[in-house]
Parts: structure tokens; sequence; C-alpha cells
């Protein structure tokens, strides 16, 4: 009880929150992307298993975070499939067959499409809980537990935003580029190449076990724009090819 109560412990309780609160923000915009388009009885049920998905898939994490950060090509790999994620979601906004789906085969492929991009942006949640935690699992099981209902009021509040103004289907695509350009340029072997040809571009970062470098902001800030850029011109290029099929 003197340890819950100390200075420490409320001081680590408070970061966990404050990062929960930051970091669900993203898992909420892609439930709410992927669940846009599902009808309003089900998207609800989407919304949560989504949110199920994305806790599930952080305490998995959770045992193997480590060693999975730690693996070269690991990041680029997750930060393409994010891109090709962000992407459909953007050719979503602009297929007019969702209408002709059956209402199930909708909700299963909105929390596939869900568990495949979660499953990409998981493994930094993970690191910040664990990290804030300082060890004590109590703070990192309550921080899990917290993010359940954060994700699920997140994406409830970012998807009727998305049926009433549909650029933030855009505004939702260029944050996923955004981030997947951040996890390619902090890939283990990325980093290894700019420490061996670029070293002033690559700091120490032994905050981070796994990653014993970090980019520097300007390398990690303008590559992450670069890639919200590159989503928003790629998904522009094909919705007027679409159009023009159509």
């Amino acid at each position: 009880m003197d340890y819950i109560l100390s200075t420490t412990f409320l001081v680590s309780l408070l970061q966990v929150i404050w990062l929960d609160i930051l970091l669900s923000g993203d898992n909420a915009v892609v439930i709410a992307m992927a669940c846009r388009s599902l009808p309003e009885n089900r998207r609800k049920l989407g919304i949560l298993l989504g949110a199920g998905t994305a806790v599930g898939l952080r305490i998995v994490f959770a045992f193997l975070v480590s060693e999975l950060l730690g693996l070269p090509f690991l990041r680029i790999v997750g930060g393409l499939l994010l891109f090709w994620i962000a992407v459909k979601l953007i050719q979503g906004e602009d297929d007019g067959g969702h209408g002709n789906v059956e209402a199930s085969t909708s909700l299963w492929r909105a929390v596939r499409t869900i568990a495949i991009a979660d499953a990409v942006m998981s493994l930094d949640n993970v690191v910040a809980i664990a990290a804030a935690s300082r060890g004590h699992p109590e703070l990192f099981i309550f921080g899990l537990l917290l993010s359940i209902p954060l994700i699920m009021v997140g994406a409830s509040l970012i998807t009727s935003l998305i049926t009433r103004f549909p650029i933030f289907v855009w505004a939702g695509a260029a944050l996923l580029g955004y981030i997947a350009a951040e996890m390619i340029v902090t890939d283990p072997a990325v980093l290894g190449w700019l420490s061996g040809q670029y070293p002033h571009f690559v700091m120490p970062d032994p905050g981070h076990p796994p990653l014993d470098i970090k980019p520097i902001g300007a390398v990690l800030y303008s590559a992450a724009a670069l890639g919200a850029l590159f989503v928003v011109a790629v998904g522009f290029v094909l919705s007027r090819k679409s159009a023009k099929a159509a």
C-alpha cells in the first residue's frame, strides 16, 4: 500500500494513462476507417471487436516485443504493409459496392483489416506502456485494460466524423502513412545503414534497449511527412483512375 501511494508509483501511473490516451488514437483511426462502411446496426459490434483485437494483440506482443523489435527488416515489412492498408482504405471511400456486400461479410472484413493494422502498430504501443510501467506488471495490465474504453470511444467519435465529413478518411490514411514511414526509418537494418553511411543522421537511444540508436528528429519527421504525402498522392491517383473507369 505504501508503494501504491508513493510518488514514483503515482508518476508512473499518470505516465501510463497519458501514453494510453496518446497511443490509442492510432488504433481508433484504423478501427473507425475500417468500420465506416458497415451498416449502422453492425458498426458498434465492429468497433467492439476491433478494440478487443487491438488489446489482445498488445497482450501477445507484451511477451515478444523485446525480441521482435530487435529483428532487422521487421519494421520495414510492417511499414510497407501499413502503406498498403492506408491506400486500400482510401480506395474503399470511392467504392460504391458496399451496399451489395452482406453485413456479416463486411463485419469480418473490417475486423480482418483492423487486426492486420493493429498487429503492425501495437509493437510501439506495447514498448511505450512497458517502459512507463517500469517493470511493474500491475501498471502494465492497467494500461492494457484502459486501452479498451479509450479505443472504443475514440473510434466511435472518429466514425461519426468520417460519416459526416469524408475528408477525414484522407486525414486518417495520411496518419497511417506517417506511422508507416516512421516505422521503416526506425528499423534496425535502416538504422545500421544510416550509422555506417551517414552517422550524423543518428544519435544514441539509451532508453530503447532493442535499438541502440535512433534517427535524429529532422530525418524521422521528414520521412514520416513524406510517407503521409505518398499515401495521399497514391490514393488520389487511384481514385482518379477508378472515377474514369466508372
